[in-house]
């Protein structure tokens, strides 16, 4: 059976909801590792709506079906979504009722909703029994779109390769042993780990089979002994299966992880975290096995980059910042009337330029190259059949980022591509302010990314504006561009509680969005170190990690005050003084230091 179009899936999908009795069918976005970027093997939702963002969730029913995303993608989402019968449930706006609550106004008593285990986490699983199990309804952990998926992508196969102990700086064999002191203290004899990122971090170990993410499908138990790595074992050389094994790492096929768990002896107390773990991995627990609920300790050690790790990173934000140098030189020489330039050539170039870096790995995430209105979609993405051509006049947003061995990066710019209005340069320079105030901020150790969040909007709320977006989003060691367990942002998920401590690398990225007009972000990655410890304990700061010019032409310099005026003037003091000793062209470190001037002088540049 041929399914080309969206409502012919969204009718096959209900054709099987009404052979199986379902009243509705959940469609995450999620792996059984409960992933934010998925392999194609697991992208049941969008194959089903035609919705490319890497967040939502689908709700289909007997007469209604319905997309809820986020912000970032509300301009995608009405464009992709278009005749496709699905309605875009906004989230976080009036009147839009979080999915599981809508969906319970819905349902019926003695219905029953389906959803994959594997694609729930324990902790949401258990919440949506219980909403459901209110008005009567129960939960059916059926993965109806797989039924009707008949060319559903393969499972990838991608090699792994181990990170060198250069970058990994601890081996893996101290990274388990701490992992095991924290299992003790938490009462533990063994410990479930789903989480690519946290698996690839503990073993000094890297892969690809998710794009942009250098991790590989595999679950971990570690137990006060050794550990077992539940992975195709394929995907190991001989090599790298010895050195595994001289860490006590056993080897198991990736399918094997429920059998394992099942064989747990009745005394065994597993450590796992709910939100961490899949609800399908959950249920192969036997129900004599003692759980310990509790987040597992290896995302807060992950987050918490070392004095050598943070220096690697320095040295791989540097190599990016050569890169980006000589892409937007390029740029400003190739922006001519006459010329012909796309969205796409621009990521094409700077894909170019950052392969040649030493170090580099692969891109953290698909490039946004965003020229005038298409920025105002915050996740917009250019495509061979969706692209805007550049002209010489309005602004240019570049959100792009790079994996190297010693580190992640993730930036975003603006670039004046020639005439702009004033509009377009208040806005950028709102933006630039808010920056500034949580760039020079100083907290107090155990301030939370809630509390912060307000400082980076400030400026932008007093012009009485806000963008729908968190400020800022953690960042992995050459892995996951987004990773937790912190995040600046308002009061919407348990992220925003978590402290920012010490080597942590947090983005900060305001931004300012007017649908159909432009769109404004600037980012740059800062790590948090200290700053005092006196009569009032503890303070920390940020340093700011990114090296690359704010494009000085589209700042309104009336709307700066001194302060600002200075911190923009440092930062670029520190651009200039760390990059044009890896500039070998001339006309490179000449356009690097124009773009680097005082703003008093900036303007003549």
């Amino acid at each position: 059976m041929s399914l080309a179009s969206t409502p012919e899936r969204i009718a096959a999908l209900r054709g099987v909801m009404q052979q199986r009795g379902v009243a509705a069918c959940i469609v995450p976005t999620a792996d059984p590792h409960l992933s934010e970027y998925l392999p194609a093997h697991w992208t049941a939702r969008r194959w089903l709506s035609g919705f490319t963002g890497s967040a939502g969730t689908l709700i289909v029913t007997r007469d209604f079906a319905g997309l809820w995303t986020d912000s970032r993608y509300f301009s995608q989402a009405e464009r992709q979504l278009a005749g496709s019968g699905i309605e875009l449930m906004k989230l976080n706006t009036p009147h839009t009722p979080e999915h599981v609550g809508w969906l319970c106004t819905k349902v019926q008593s003695g219905d029953a909703v389906a959803c994959a285990a594997d694609m729930l986490s324990l902790a949401a699983e258990t919440g949506l029994r219980k909403h459901l199990a209110e008005v009567g309804a129960r939960l059916a952990e059926d993965d109806l779109p797989a039924l009707i998926w008949t060319a559903r992508p393969p499972l990838p196969h991608a090699p792994v390769y181990a990170h060198p102990i250069d970058y990994a700086v601890h081996r893996r064999a101290e990274k388990l042993a701490a992992v095991r002191q924290a299992m003790v203290a938490a009462g533990a004899t063994c410990h479930i780990v789903s989480a690519l990122d946290e698996i690839a971090w503990v073993l000094n170990l890297r892969g690809s089979d998710v794009e942009y993410n250098p991790v590989f499908l595999s679950h971990l138990l570690i137990d006060a002994d050794g550990a077992t790595l539940f992975i195709d074992a394929s995907k190991l050389d001989a090599k790298l299966t010895a050195a595994l094994a001289a860490d006590g790492v056993r080897v198991a096929p990736y399918a094997a992880v429920s059998d394992a768990l099942g064989r747990l002896p009745a005394d065994a107390r597993l450590l796992l975290a709910p939100a961490q773990v899949s609800a399908a991995v959950a249920h192969a627990i036997p129900e004599a096995v003692e759980r310990v609920a509790a987040a597992g300790p290896i995302s807060a050690a992950k987050a918490r980059k070392g004095a050598a790790e943070l220096a690697h990173v320095r040295e791989a934000m540097r190599r990016d910042g050569v890169a980006l140098v000589r892409g937007a030189r390029w740029l400003d020489d190739a922006i001519k009337p006459g010329v012909q330039l796309t969205e796409l050539d621009v990521d094409a170039k700077l894909r170019e330029l950052r392969a040649q870096q030493p170090g580099f790995v692969s891109e953290s995430f698909s490039t946004i190259a965003a020229y005038a209105a298409n920025a105002a979609m915050p996740h917009y993405s250019a495509t061979p059949e969706s692209f805007s051509a550049l002209q010489p006049r309005a602004m240019l947003l570049i959100d792009s980022g790079a994996q190297y061995l010693g580190g992640t990066t993730d930036i975003t710019r603006m670039w004046a591509l020639g005439e702009t209005t004033a509009e377009q340069r208040r806005d950028v320079t709102l933006v630039l302010k808010g920056v500034i105030a949580l760039s020079r901020a100083k907290f107090p150790r155990g301030a939370s990314g809630q509390q912060l969040d307000a400082l980076a909007r400030a400026p932008i709320w007093a012009a009485g504006i806000d963008y729908g977006h968190g400020t800022g989003h953690g960042v992995g060691y050459c892995l996951n561009v987004h990773e937790g367990p912190q995040s600046i942002r308002p009061p919407r998920s348990a992220s925003h509680l978590e402290p920012l401590d010490v080597g942590m690398i947090t983005s900060i990225e305001p931004g300012i969005y007017k649908p159909g007009r432009h769109g404004v972000r600037i980012e740059n990655l800062a790590a948090t170190v200290p700053a005092s410890d006196g009569e009032f304990g503890q303070f920390l700061q940020f340093e700011t990690l990114t090296l690359c010019p704010i494009d000085t032409r589209l700042i309104d310099r009336s709307l700066l005050d001194a302060g600002e005026i200075a911190w923009l003037d440092g930062y670029h003091a520190t651009v200039r003084e760390r990059l044009a000793p890896l500039l070998d062209d001339p006309a490179d470190r000449a356009w690097l230091e124009a773009r680097c001037a005082p703003l008093s002088l900036a303007r003549a540049a």
